[in-house]
């Protein structure tokens, strides 16, 4: 097959069957840093028992498996034309923004599926990003989730030179607010074992267990998820705008900026910077490795309903 990464964009792959149950939401809780006071979250009998609105993220490479499975095989863009091979070992995510249509039930049941399609390709002198358009329907068809990502192949090459070709993405996230202070700063530690916990909502990439992949890759070593940093920031956020409501978050995106690795400190900023849609405030933030002393998300936004007493 030949190499030609115009011809990728717009490329449908097959529907990929996903599902879910209540031991799935718990552990993804648990990975994205949820603690005991966040009972709608890691608690199955609270009568507020929802499944976190970011977990769809998940599902792309955990798909409908109930054990674990090959990163390998998960990881492929299935008979996208055009595409080189890339290296499973050194790809990293560059973003991702999910649009919550429809609260997801606590048990998938059966016909559920991801539909997805390239909407982006770019090149530069760092590798190849691939952008997706990712829907998540029922199997009668209804749309639950829509979400954007990109995937960063670190030092791939195709044409040797900046390359852009784009049909679709997401709303962006407005400048931080360089004349005021943040309304919301929230702090967390992620754990030294929270890749190990959120490897279990199936992505079991070695890059995030093997300190020998993370060594090869430039990394020094292993680095947490970027959709388990992504998650902790939406739990700031849902937490001190929200009031914790599993409904309240709306839309949520960022840009993965520097890695993070288990164990470090995270510090997530947030500005009110407008209205959103449906009721929501729109939501600028950036969230700082304060380990590493650098951005580990940013280009935040989110739409979110305010819980007034919240703010701190």
């Amino acid at each position: 097959m030949s190499v030609d990464l115009a011809k990728v964009v717009g490329h449908q792959s097959p529907d990929k069957p996903v599902a879910w149950n209540k031991r799935d939401l718990l552990l993804y809780a648990v990975g994205i840093g949820a603690k005991k006071e966040d009972f709608p979250f890691v608690y199955e009998l609270d009568k507020k028992f929802a499944p976190f609105p970011t977990y769809p993220v998940a599902l792309g490479l955990k798909g409908e498996d109930q054990d674990v499975n090959s990163f390998a095989e998960k990881g492929k863009i299935e008979g996208a034309p055009g595409l080189p091979n890339f290296d499973l070992n050194r790809v990293v995510h560059g973003s991702q923004t999910i649009e919550i249509l429809k609260p997801l039930p606590a048990v998938s049941g059966h016909g559920w599926k991801l539909k997805e399609k390239i909407c982006g390709v770019h090149e530069n002198k760092s590798g190849i990003i691939v952008d997706a358009e990712t829907t998540l329907a029922d199997g009668n068809g209804t749309a639950y989730a829509r979400l954007y990502s990109s995937a960063f192949h670190i030092g791939s090459k195709v044409t040797g030179t900046k390359f852009d070709k784009v049909i679709a993405g997401p709303p962006q996230g407005k400048p931080i607010p360089k004349d005021r202070k943040p309304d919301w700063v929230v702090k967390d530690q992620t754990s030294p074992d929270q890749a190990i916990v959120y490897r279990l909502s199936g992505d079991y990439n070695p890059l995030h267990i093997d300190p020998r992949i993370g060594q090869a890759a430039g990394f020094g070593g292993i680095i947490l998820h970027g959709l388990s940093t992504y998650g902790f920031a939406a739990r700031a956020l849902l937490s001190a705008i929200g009031g914790n409501d599993p409904h309240a978050l709306k839309f949520f995106g960022c840009r993965f900026t520097s890695p993070v690795k288990p164990g470090d400190v995270l510090e997530t900023s947030a500005w009110e910077v407008g209205p959103g849609p449906d009721g929501t405030i729109e939501v600028a933030f950036v969230t700082k490795n304060l380990t590493s002393g650098k951005a580990a998300l940013g280009g935040g936004i989110a739409y979110i309903k305010k819980v007034e007493k919240s703010k701190l």
